[in-house]
């Protein structure tokens, strides 16, 4: 199938996502109706069909009232990695915050798996120009992979300049980082996200497999995500805007044949078989540099 791809779940509920914050209180979260659990098990069925190992981005909060989450995960073969504790955007936390709600994700996680975990996924992929000083702290935590880059322009999220694909992070603590971004193609100069989520449900299926193609074509490895709550088409419906009534709930129907065709056409695997075969770019400046006007992480 020539080169293998990325395939990573973030493991949340359908409540969490940074779109509900207005509309679901954190202390709320627990009042609500959970679809987490029958939603990954749809998921790791269907890559059992497929003979496929994934990356599972797994919340603490998840895992801490769903341990068996976690351990159907790992005794399918899968990699666990974090999703930290409390979906929270860490460009709104301090960096003792920050610390603290990873570290306590990766101690509930290696308190059910018995093993470390080597990588870690941001909640709305909030890595970005104005939080990059959290790579230092992932680094110090024993993360040896971040995949929380979407080199694109959007209104919560992205570093567009970025490279593309998989980099090294060159950190003045020294421990070394790869930095695995979500996937993008270019048009007409600029980067179009392909990734997965929702751009997996409302693009055309052909655009998502045409875009997949471009980036083998480049030799270089897609990486793909979405949540368990995206393959659930009787997910429990918030009163929204038509705007992210579509953005959340829209075609969700279409989400796991969009996904079996995925899994059929291309090779896919974790992100650590993957990065075992892909090059990593080694030329970025300093994270403390390329975007720091005082020397010193913003």
């Amino acid at each position: 199938m020539g080169i293998k791809n990325a395939i990573t779940i973030d493991v949340e509920d359908w409540f969490q996502v940074s779109l509900f914050r207005k509309h679901v209180r954190r202390d709320e979260w627990d009042k609500m109706p959970s679809t987490v659990m029958k939603n990954t098990c749809r998921i790791l069925d269907l890559f059992d069909k497929k003979n496929v190992k994934a990356t599972f981005f797994v919340l603490g909060w998840v895992a801490e009232r769903f341990p068996e989450i976690v351990v159907a995960i790992k005794d399918c073969g899968h990699e666990i990695a974090s999703h930290g504790y409390g979906h929270e955007i860490i460009y709104e936390l301090s960096r003792e915050a920050f610390h603290d709600d990873v570290q306590k994700s990766l101690h509930i996680l290696q308190d059910i798996t018995g093993e470390a975990v080597h990588s870690y996924r941001a909640p709305t992929y909030s890595i970005t120009r104005s939080s990059m000083w959290a790579w230092e702290t992932l680094a110090q935590l024993g993360i040896k992979v971040d995949s929380s880059v979407f080199p694109v322009k959007h209104d919560l999220y992205g570093i567009p300049d970025a490279p593309r694909f998989p980099f090294e992070i060159r950190l003045a603590s020294g421990p070394k980082l790869i930095e695995f971004p979500l996937s993008t193609v270019v048009m007409m100069g600029k980067n179009v996200p392909v990734a997965g989520g929702g751009y997996l449900r409302l693009y055309p299926y052909w655009f998502i497999r045409n875009s997949v193609r471009r980036i083998n074509a480049e030799g270089k490895p897609a990486i793909i995500y979405l949540h368990p709550w995206e393959v659930d088409p009787e997910l429990p419906r918030l009163k929204l805007g038509a705007f992210k009534t579509m953005r959340h709930y829209g075609n969700l129907a279409l989400t796991t044949e969009r996904l079996s065709r995925l899994l059929e056409e291309f090779a896919f695997g974790t992100i650590q078989e993957v990065l075992k075969t892909t090059p990593v770019q080694t030329d970025w400046p300093r994270a403390e540099e390329a975007y720091s006007t005082n020397g010193k992480f913003q």
